[in-house]
């Protein structure tokens, strides 16, 4: 799945709530007290959603599906998967390394956080 992904989505007025659903990922619908608490809930929610899935459902136009839901606001809501998981999904984990015992005791004399230096080398490493 592409990491990031946009999606139409509809937004109405009802009574205190905006609605927002998204046509094209059914389960994927929240509400807001306002047009601004609605469009991040929108983010949330689809990320949510699609954050298991193996394939993205294909997205439809944006005049697709405002001639099918005439009476609704239609606007697009991007979301990158990536940055998402990274917000959502940054507890920490236990993971064992094998380094050299050399560098290991040169690392302890200095107090290095190996955790902490595992961590930037892999984010450097991999660009995020």
């Amino acid at each position: 799945m592409s990491t990031k992904l946009v999606y139409p989505a509809t937004f109405e007025q009802d009574g205190d709530y905006v609605l927002v659903q998204f046509p094209d990922v059914p389960s994927a619908m929240t509400q807001g007290d306002s047009i601004e608490q609605a469009y991040e809930m929108a983010e949330e929610v689809l990320g949510l959603v699609l954050e298991d899935e193996k394939e993205a459902p294909k997205a439809s136009t944006v005049s697709d599906i405002q001639k099918r839901y005439p009476d609704k606001q239609v606007a697009l809501i991007g979301i990158d998967m990536a940055a998402y998981r990274r917000k959502y999904h940054s507890k920490g984990i236990k993971t064992n390394v094998t380094i050299p015992e050399w560098l290991k005791e040169l690392a302890q004399q200095e107090n290095i956080n190996f955790s902490q230096t595992l961590t930037e080398a892999l984010k450097d490493k991999l660009d995020v």
